[in-house]
């Protein structure tokens, strides 16, 4: 669709990507009172990466990260309930056991997402690719894997070029060819919803550890063909997000990088035999059913012949049969410091908000946060108000403070954490814990004093 037909809808404002974000802002839009066109590519147009056309289907983990109102994403999620968000809703009412995380059925959650969205009175789903950005008050929640034609639009709009990095998806094997006499049920420490442990593990031997790391660095790997276009336009390559390196790279650093990252053993034992184990797999229920599990941390982007073969070394899964192999994924974030005000208001136009991974913030909490609050300052500039800044003290406020603000020489992507808030004043030195309950503490207290002022 053009602009000018886009334009010559009654639609109040136009929202791109019928993604977390997408579907966050378009739903506090419309809860407002205005009309919201809402474009989604999918299904007619695939990214390579989703698996069906749902709005706000997750891609990688089925985790939003931990519940505990002491953890920075746990203080994230707090402040999205204070701030009514509707997707954070849905991911409860379609929640797993996950231990101390919010682990969610993501069928069933995007569906609940999709169903409120498109029954919604004020939302209208148009089920194309708009390539150009509108005129018209928009916001762009295009995600990590915007199409090609708009990201041209948007470096057009911008005269930046885009940074890149490249996130790869963890697999998800079928729970009947898990092997239990083998793994065992058990949370770290015993956390968890559940007696017998919220996560399916995964034991290895020292002898058995080594070997499967030995045969992960040697395996092949699918080549990236996307890396030689990059290079040659002077786009940054070949960067991975910390929190989501493929496990191949991980063993690039150490023989001993997994058994200390997504493979640590630490508040595990078999209740079985109340032994420990040297490095373990954890295992993590998918559906709702329990029929499915992913591998916890185990992004890859080993060739799928190599994934299985590999994979199946791992203790337990010897006949592990796969629902989803591993694969790797461009992301594409714009240099938010130059381009973005911490209300997520583009730089030189009022009514062109970003909102979600496309701006440098990672998770999935931090890419419903944005859509949350570029969709309510779209709804208040609409009603003829101001924007708002959220404080700096809330994780929301820190995370749109770190992405607006930042040193673009090594502008990274960001998750919520208590690093971006600014420090407390203690009269004594105190531990970290103690430390994450202060600033959870501080943030709450904040954004109630700052709601009400509002």
């Amino acid at each position: 669709m053009t602009e000018t037909s886009v334009s010559n809808t009654s639609a109040a404002i136009t929202i791109i990507g019928g993604g977390l974000a997408g579907s966050e802002a378009a739903w506090q839009v419309a809860q407002s009172g205005f009309k919201v066109l809402l474009y989604e590519m999918r299904p007619s147009t695939l990214t390579g990466a989703h698996l069906s056309g749902d709005l706000a289907e997750l891609v990688c983990s089925n985790s939003l990260g931990s519940n505990l109102p002491d953890r920075a994403s746990g203080v994230l999620k707090n402040e999205l309930r204070q701030l009514k968000s509707m997707l954070l809703e849905c991911a409860e009412a379609s929640a797993l056991p996950g231990g101390a995380a919010l682990a969610v059925d993501r069928e069933a959650f995007a569906r609940m997402v999709t169903q409120k969205i498109e029954n919604h009175p004020h939302i209208k789903v148009v089920r194309e690719e708009l390539k150009e950005i509108p005129q018209t008050p928009v916001i762009i929640a295009s995600g990590p894997l915007t199409s090609e034609s708009l990201s041209q639009s948007i470096a057009k709009l911008s005269g930046e070029e885009h940074l890149f990095f490249f996130d790869a998806i963890a697999p998800i094997i079928h729970a009947e060819s898990i092997n239990m006499n083998i793994a065992f049920r058990a949370s770290r420490y015993g956390k968890g919803d559940s007696d017998a442990g919220d996560y399916i593990n995964c034991p290895f031997s020292k002898d058995e550890y080594y070997s499967f790391v030995h045969e992960l660095q040697s395996a092949e790997r699918i080549e990236l063909r996307s890396f030689e276009e990059a290079i040659r336009t002077g786009v940054k390559a070949g960067q991975f997000f910390e929190g989501c390196l493929p496990i191949e790279v991980i063993a690039e650093r150490g023989i001993d990088s997994l058994a200390f990252g997504p493979m640590r053993p630490v508040g595990l034992r078999d209740p079985r035999t109340g032994r420990g184990s040297f490095a373990v797999v954890q295992l993590r229920q998918d559906n709702l059913a329990g029929s499915l599990y992913n591998l916890v941390g185990f992004q890859t982007n080993l060739k799928f012949p190599e994934q299985k073969r590999i994979l199946r070394m791992i203790p337990g899964l010897e006949n592990a049969e796969f629902e989803r192999l591993g694969q790797m994924h461009r992301n594409t974030f714009i240099a938010s410091p130059k381009l973005l005000r911490p209300t997520l208001q583009h730089i030189t136009r009022d009514d062109l908000f970003f909102a979600g991974q496309i701006t440098g913030v990672e998770g999935y909490m931090g890419n419903i946060a944005t859509g949350l609050l570029a969709g309510i300052n779209a709804a208040r500039l609409l009603g003829y108000k101001q924007p708002i800044t959220l404080p700096h003290e809330t994780m929301l406020g820190a995370l749109c403070h770190y992405i607006t603000n930042a040193s673009l020489k090594d502008f990274q992507p960001m998750k919520a954490n208590f690093g971006i808030l600014p420090a407390l004043a203690l009269e004594k030195r105190v531990g970290k814990r103690e430390r994450s309950k202060l600033y959870a503490e501080r943030a709450g207290k904040v954004l109630n004093e700052f709601l009400v002022i509002e």
